[in-house]
């Protein structure tokens, strides 16, 4: 049984969808003022696990990831650089659908783009300006009073004590803990683009944004809703709030949040000189991969703390593992390519596999548990690579587009001459010609299914 850890509960729970054949969920996509840093990349990894993992269990899954086109930090750009919004937004869209096919993160079923969603956003506010709960301000702004929601802080924890009844807040983020009504449509502003609305011209808030696209894409309550901790108070918040006033149920089950990436145990921040996007990454000759890998290594709801060296253990791992894989690869094909045809089980190793995954999505387990497949020499490789591309789908890593290419002839009869010598135990003859193979550009590998010649790599 799937269990996943809930914000909204504070505790694991077992995981079932409210469709037995479909798990809706919504992901908090990105604000496209500027490329998606690490930590950004880190959560969208996870998003991308939970999203997989569904999938291994059996479910189809419809997910939605928003990309936010409209905000106060997109505006700010656009005003900086004298561009229109969109000539800020469109690149930087791009830039981000890159990122993801660089890192293997699997494709929403839909991503829509806020700017496509105002006239639903609109009648989204008239419903809560209906319930009482929303006000229009003297500048013309529509607000959400969160005094009069008594479920206000459910998900975050924070103390109605704390409320700051009647103060309000215009901007989009706003400090942890400020608890203090917040905007849902704002009025006209000089240099910021607008929209007709009944309350007058102006923009939508940010949060508003969210619930308006998910409900449209996956109904009044889904199963689960994803983002980051720094998400949690007030985006998250806020969005439960309008939402539910808006249609009275809760808007989604589970809510589930990755912790914060650090770089060498620091909060990443373009001002202390070690903010770093994925092409940061790859000026440095890493592929994107390789930070898959070192996200998996660590639990979603632990802070991961990235350096260069992390980056580079990670990439000596990821190469190991890509070496034994060609490995196995090489054994399980026998003298005419073809994969050997054993029947062993390892269903022992794939339950394991499960039990990690299951544990909340425990993909360190997951990885160690991978290692034992390749490791074990004892289990014929053909089915060990059967397995290894079915735990893969789960992973990301592309393990299944790893290939070896066929040993020439005359390397694949040395080694038969070999393996004979050895047999018939002239040990110097089976020197000479693992002497020869090596000459060749290739060394040997002895397997559960016998020896194998590996192609030697220039370090």
């Amino acid at each position: 049984m799937l269990q996943l850890w809930n914000t909204l509960s504070g505790k694991k729970e077992d995981f079932v969808p409210m469709d037995k054949r479909m798990v809706r969920i919504y992901t908090c996509g990105p604000t496209v003022y500027d490329f998606a840093h690490i930590g950004n990349l880190r959560t969208y990894i996870f998003e991308d696990v939970l999203r997989r993992t569904l999938k291994y269990s059996g479910y189809k899954v419809r997910q939605v990831m928003n990309i936010t086109d409209i905000d106060d930090k997109i505006i700010k750009r656009a005003n900086l650089e004298k561009k229109d919004i969109r000539e800020i937004t469109a690149p930087y869209t791009t830039a981000f659908k890159a990122d993801m096919r660089k890192l293997n993160i699997e494709k929403p079923e839909v991503m829509p783009k806020a700017t496509a969603h105002i006239k639903d956003m609109i009648s989204l506010i008239q419903e809560i300006l209906e319930s009482d709960l929303a006000y229009k301000g003297e500048d013309g702004s529509v607000y959400f009073n969160i005094s009069l929601f008594k479920d206000y802080g459910k998900l975050s924890k924070i103390d109605h004590k704390n409320l700051k009844t009647g103060a309000r807040v215009d901007a989009d983020e706003y400090e942890k803990d400020d608890a203090r009504d917040f905007v849902l449509w704002k009025s006209r502003k000089p240099n910021e683009p607008f929209w007709k609305s009944p309350f007058g011209p102006g923009r939508p808030g940010w949060h508003i944004e969210c619930s308006a696209m998910s409900m449209k894409y996956l109904g009044p309550s889904f199963d689960i809703h994803t983002g980051a901790v720094d998400n949690i108070f007030p985006h998250h918040e806020n969005e439960i709030a309008q939402s539910e006033v808006a249609t009275g149920k809760p808007l989604s089950r589970f809510w589930i949040h990755a912790e914060h990436l650090l770089v060498d145990g620091k909060k990443m921040a373009k001002s202390a000189g070690n903010f770093y996007t994925l092409r940061d990454i790859e000026k440095k000759g890493y592929s994107p991969i390789v930070f898959r890998y070192l996200v998996l290594t660590t639990h979603y709801r632990s802070k991961l703390n990235f350096s260069w060296d992390s980056l580079e253990s990670a990439k000596n791992g990821l190469d190991n593992l890509i070496g034994e894989i060609e490995r196995i690869l090489s054994s399980a094909r026998d003298s005419k390519g073809r994969y050997n045809n054993e029947n062993t089980t390892l269903v022992k190793y794939e339950n394991k596999f499960r039990d990690c995954l299951e544990d909340d999505l425990g993909t360190p387990g997951c990885l160690a548990v991978l290692w034992e497949i390749v490791k074990d020499r004892e289990l014929p490789s053909a089915n060990k690579i059967k397995l290894i591309r079915k735990l893969d789908k789960v992973l990301g890593l592309g393990l299944s587009q790893i290939k070896t290419g066929r040993i020439p002839k005359k390397v694949e009869i040395l080694l038969k001459k070999r393996e004979k010598a050895r047999l018939d135990k002239d040990f110097r003859l089976a020197d000479t010609l693992r002497e020869r193979i090596e000459e060749s550009g290739y060394k040997i590998e002895d397997t559960a299914e016998g020896p194998a010649a590996m192609k030697i790599k220039n370090e």
